[in-house]
């Protein structure tokens, strides 16, 4: 039996895999539940664990230099639409995106996931020059936060580091215009009436995304490292398979009217619009051709934004044995 650890946050439809249910032939898995940011610090510094959940754009980054620690299978458990992300103050002239150009933005990193959605939808959707933007780099909480990757930035890029104050403080000072970032600042978590989320119900927008583009914004993926597969690579098949048995149990559970998986209203509306957006799209479906046009688009934006050395194809992107499954 192989005994490998698996750090990932604790997500309903990765959690079965840790379960009895889920059958991973051949493979013992020690499960690390812990905070996403301390899982990518500690395994792209330093390969901590066999299996991790891994940034989706550091990753992409990583890979195209010949530096990942890890090879990833087309897993994704957290996805998210990012038109969210964008906080200005209540009394700032930005009304639409368009307004953004020229202005200082404040940004965690470039590198961050979610940024290069925004950055790229922002492009994309409303045909923003991002080289017109000045971007100002520091911590969410804390000032001095640094890239975890090493980025060959094209020219238009106009980045500067501010190792004297967080995000918050640069946003209500008026020092940056608008700040980008997956995690909230703290201002807008203690509702404070001067910060507002640019686009006020973003659901709307990102559905236009969604349906211009055929891409539901990829966060994380999950990464295995060489050294395993280099002596054992049936596990990425057999952990691929009970990842993927663990969602399609986790979207049984949710559509189950008899009794709320989760406490919340409207659960089942929730997936009804769901699947009005995808049509007969699996939910939250693995694998590379069921997410084709998510994985061009983000890879294409990492190469645009000096994210990525080269433009990956997304079988570059993959251990090869997870292109396809056996059919009976």
């Amino acid at each position: 039996m192989l005994k490998l650890t698996f750090a990932c946050h604790d997500y309903d439809h990765v959690r079965d895999i840790f379960e009895p249910e889920v059958i991973t032939e051949g493979i013992e898995l020690t499960q690390l539940k812990l905070p996403v940011e301390e899982i990518f610090f500690r395994f792209i510094k330093f390969g901590e664990f066999e299996i991790s959940e891994h940034s989706f754009a550091k990753y992409v980054s990583l890979r195209s230099k010949n530096q990942a620690r890890g090879v990833a299978i087309p897993v994704f458990p957290s996805r998210v639409f990012r038109h969210s992300a964008i906080y200005v103050r209540t009394d700032s002239a930005i009304k639409h995106p368009k307004d953004l150009e020229g202005c200082r933005i404040g940004i965690p990193e470039w590198g961050q996931t979610a940024g290069v959605y925004v950055r790229g939808a922002l492009a994309d959707q409303f045909d923003i020059d991002l080289g017109s933007i000045t971007w100002i780099q520091s911590g969410v909480r804390q000032p001095g936060r640094s890239e975890k990757v090493k980025f060959n930035l094209p020219k238009w890029v106009n980045l500067q580091p501010d190792t004297d104050h967080n995000l918050d403080d640069l946003l209500l000072s008026g020092a940056v215009d608008a700040v980008i970032t997956a995690h909230p600042i703290q201002s807008f978590k203690d509702q404070d009436p001067r910060i507002a989320r640019m686009f006020d119900d973003p659901r709307d927008v990102e559905r236009d995304y969604f349906e211009k583009t055929q891409c539901f914004p990829i966060m994380h993926t999950i990464v295995i490292r060489n050294d395993v597969l280099n002596e054992n690579p049936w596990v990425a098949q057999t952990i691929y398979k009970g990842l993927d048995q663990a969602r399609k149990r986790c979207v049984t559970r949710l559509s189950d009217a008899t009794a709320s998986a989760i406490p919340m209203p409207w659960i089942f509306s929730a997936l009804g619009d769901s699947r009005s957006l995808y049509g007969d799209h699996d939910i939250w479906a693995y694998g590379i051709e069921e997410n084709r046009a998510t994985l061009e688009t983000f890879t294409r934006y990492c190469f645009e934004q000096g994210i990525a050395d080269s433009l990956m194809s997304p079988e570059e992107l993959f251990f090869e044995n997870t292109f396809e499954s056996f059919k009976v």
